[in-house]
């Protein structure tokens, strides 16, 4: 092989062993990308909690509370007229092991506002909880006709009567839900935001940070979701003490 030919396999080689590399880190990155998952520096959040629905099977709250989880949000309600089945069981078990609880309703497209609300109030009657009760928005499970403008206008109904009943909500959505139906609508109420990159939004506006989906906690039987809280756990203190205040 004379020197020119050399010199031409050897650059052919490089070249080909560099689109290797950098199609191999792009897949990597992809592939990254698409785990629902974010490590949570537990020394700027060190508020942690579940949210937990009959989907999840039976749980031991008692060891939930052993391993440092703080707070559950527990499904009660969705749409006009379903009832999570485990719920006042959950709540019972999580009250009794000492977690600070909040409630969540999975909102419908297709379903008055108003009577979602009252779905949920008929869940919580005589019942105490900790946390804002969560309005659960996203476009997974619902239908994909709805407009923006019909949804919005189901969703401020449903915020209105519970509001008009004791209960300031939070919204729990993605980030396109985000921008889709919470942004420019409901600007001054607080989110519960499920987001895989740190920072969860552009902005620090969040109360709640649903960072993963494949969580393992001792007291859950496989992956449970796992959220944080925004901010020191003097911040938290102070957080439920004014929310123990509220009418």
């Amino acid at each position: 092989m004379n020197p020119q030919t050399k010199a031409k396999a050897i650059a052919i080689t490089i070249i080909a062993a560099t689109a290797v590399l950098i199609a191999g880190i792009t897949v990597e990155r992809m592939m990254r990308r698409g785990i629902p998952h974010v490590d949570v520096d537990r020394n700027e959040y060190p508020v942690y909690g579940l949210d937990l629905s009959a989907h999840n099977g039976a749980v031991d709250f008692d060891s939930l509370r052993q391993a440092g989880v703080d707070f559950v949000f527990l499904k009660a309600s969705e749409g006009i007229s379903f009832k999570d089945p485990a719920f006042f069981n959950n709540y019972a078990a999580a009250r009794k092991a000492g977690l600070k609880i909040g409630a969540y309703h999975f909102f419908r497209f297709d379903c008055d506002g108003r009577r979602q609300a009252m779905n949920l109030l008929q869940c919580l009657r005589n019942l105490a909880i900790d946390l804002p009760v969560a309005i659960d928005v996203e476009e997974w499970g619902n239908p994909a006709e709805a407009s923006t403008e019909i949804i919005v206008a189901r969703l401020q109904a449903m915020a209105d009567h519970l509001s008009a009943n004791g209960y300031t909500p939070v919204f729990y959505t993605n980030k396109n839900g985000h921008s889709r139906f919470i942004r420019d609508n409901f600007d001054d109420s607080q989110v519960w935001i499920c987001s895989f990159t740190n920072p969860p939004l552009p902005h620090g506006r969040w109360l709640f940070w649903q960072h993963s989906h494949r969580g393992r906690v001792p007291g859950v039987k496989g992956k449970v979701d796992l959220n944080t809280f925004n901010g020191s756990r003097l911040r938290w203190n102070t957080y439920l003490d004014s929310i123990s205040h509220m009418p």
